[in-house]
């Protein structure tokens, strides 16, 4: 398992790098408090890994908050034992 996933990232670098490198025009991103001039390649690497992030803390607020809440209150209660 452990070579797949250094095979995955290998491959996930080298796209990255690629992108990069045939994307090299500048770009202009206005935030309105401040305008960025980074290249088309790093603009678009910079936007795929934010909403990587967002999905990823989506995903944690909607699915693992309610678990984690429901196991600390399924082990606040307490539990029938068998009376045998």
């Amino acid at each position: 398992m452990r070579p797949i996933r250094i095979l995955i990232a290998m491959l996930c670098l080298v796209a990255g790098v690629a992108v990069g490198a045939l994307n090299p025009q500048v770009v202009e991103v206005d935030l309105g408090l401040a305008i960025l001039r980074p290249t088309l390649g790093l603009a678009l690497l910079a936007s795929l890994l934010l909403g990587a992030i967002a999905g990823g803390l989506a995903i944690m607020a909607s699915v693992l908050l309610p678990l984690r809440q429901r196991r600390r209150l399924d082990a606040a209660r307490p539990r029938a034992t068998d009376a045998n």
